[in-house]
């Protein structure tokens, strides 16, 4: 069963898609979208769930650091039910604290430039936020 990642911001989604076998992540793509009208990466979303046959979907939840749910975490569980009625695929929340930074480590270690890293770090935030569900299965 494949298992989509999902990164959502106010202006970009990140994409990670999880093998067959749901043993890693691998990043696919970074979606602009417009996070006040919540349909906007929906058309983008399905073309990739059809795709790689998508079942399940991991969102990240950005908790405050003393783990309560703060304005972003409430915008990551209203899209995530917006994506499971628009999708028909189940939606699990994923505690994604401190990802973001943790790919930037990641990518400043790989020598990435300041550009480069702009343009991929949603995506490996959404690799790490998939590969840390996956490893708790």
């Amino acid at each position: 069963m494949k298992i989509i990642g999902l990164d959502v911001g106010s202006k970009t989604i990140g994409v990670a898609i999880s093998d067959a076998f749901g043993w890693t992540a691998q990043g696919l793509t970074t979606i602009k979208w417009d996070e006040r009208d919540i349909r906007s990466a929906d058309n983008k979303l399905k073309e990739i769930i059809a795709e790689h046959g998508v079942e399940k979907a991991v969102i990240g939840l950005p908790k405050n650091m003393n783990g309560s749910i703060g304005e972003r975490g409430q915008a990551s569980e209203n899209y995530a039910d917006h994506f499971e009625k628009v999708h028909n695929i189940p939606a699990a929340l994923w505690d994604e604290r401190l990802t973001t930074v943790a790919a930037e480590r990641v990518l400043l270690e790989a020598d990435v430039s300041r550009k480069k890293r702009k343009k991929v770090i949603d995506k490996m935030a959404a690799v790490m936020i998939l590969q840390g569900y996956l490893d708790q299965a």
